[in-house]
């Protein structure tokens, strides 16, 4: 296994990323990694794609546009159609990789970009497979999560920013995590320490979200997209999950023909890290064996 530094352009801006070959001889698949809600690539997306490196897959870690080493101004500004395009450009530069299988693309996401990857698997129906992790399936499951005075508070600071983008001001910011009753997008019990534990120690991080984003994931629901998936996608759904309540994947899972579900009796932010992340990546890794050549 080797991971080199890349970078792709992504509608003239500049994405940086890793590449994880896994040193096998021949075209192989590729997984295509990406972090949720404000989340960098540093924070523990290397360790999956060591772990599917060490598999016989290839993978490719990007961050987003406006996000960690990436480029794109103003900074911390989450835009989900935005997000949309880097992904579609990142499997693109996957497929033009020499040793890759341009067939066997699979997308992994969490949180946020668990339901991005049900959102771009729809409209790129060649993805040969979806990965999503403690999903974000529905917007008001997810965004009432912190309970309806925190979604408020959040909405006025939302539109607050929507006046500062249209005076061509500097964004107005919340953190994206904080402990319950502060002014942030993810509040539930522990997000707050859950989320920044995942951060390398030493390593500079910008937890800042453009407000405007609040006012998007209320009405961002791509979990209505999974009943008309064509490919094979794995669910894996945390029971006690209070940041991406499990009623939104379960309710998004009914009818979904080509979705398996897993669920697990844990929170949102467990299964980065071990015990959980074992068990998470392992199976993973096992429908992965299933579904790609």
């Amino acid at each position: 296994m080797h991971r080199k530094t890349i970078h792709f352009d992504s509608h003239g801006t500049r994405c940086a990323a890793w590449f994880f070959e896994c040193g096998l001889p021949g075209k192989r698949p590729c997984i295509v990694l990406a972090h949720g809600l404000a989340g960098i690539k540093e924070m523990r997306l290397d360790a999956y794609a060591e772990r599917f490196a060490t598999a016989g897959y290839h993978a490719l870690v990007f961050d987003y546009r406006h996000f960690g080493e990436s480029d794109g101004v103003p900074r911390q500004l989450l835009d989900i159609a935005k997000q949309h395009q880097d992904w579609h450009l990142a499997i693109k530069f996957a497929r033009s990789q020499p040793n890759v299988d341009p067939k066997q693309i699979a997308l992994w996401g969490s949180s946020l970009s668990g339901g991005h990857v049900i959102a771009v698997a729809d409209q790129d129906r060649s993805v040969a497979a979806v990965i999503s992790q403690v999903p974000h399936m529905l917007g008001l499951t997810s965004g009432l999560a912190g309970g309806l005075v925190s979604g408020t508070r959040l909405m006025l600071h939302a539109m607050a920013d929507v006046f500062a983008g249209l005076i061509r001001g500097s964004p107005h910011y919340v953190n994206a995590s904080g402990k319950p009753g502060e002014l942030a997008l993810m509040t539930a019990t522990g997000a707050a320490d859950g989320y920044l534990h995942l951060v390398p120690k030493g390593k500079s991080f910008d937890q800042r979200v453009a407000a405007r984003f609040a006012l998007s994931a209320m009405s961002y629901s791509p979990g209505r997209k999974l009943r008309t998936l064509s490919m094979p996608a794995l669910l894996q759904v945390g029971l006690k999950d209070s940041t991406t309540p499990a009623s939104g994947a379960l309710k998004s899972c009914r009818g979904a023909k080509t979705a398996t579900l897993k669920t697990y009796d844990t929170g949102h932010f467990e299964p980065y890290v071990d015990p959980l992340f074992e068990t998470f990546v392992g199976d993973q890794l096992r429908f992965l064996h299933d579904v790609l050549k």
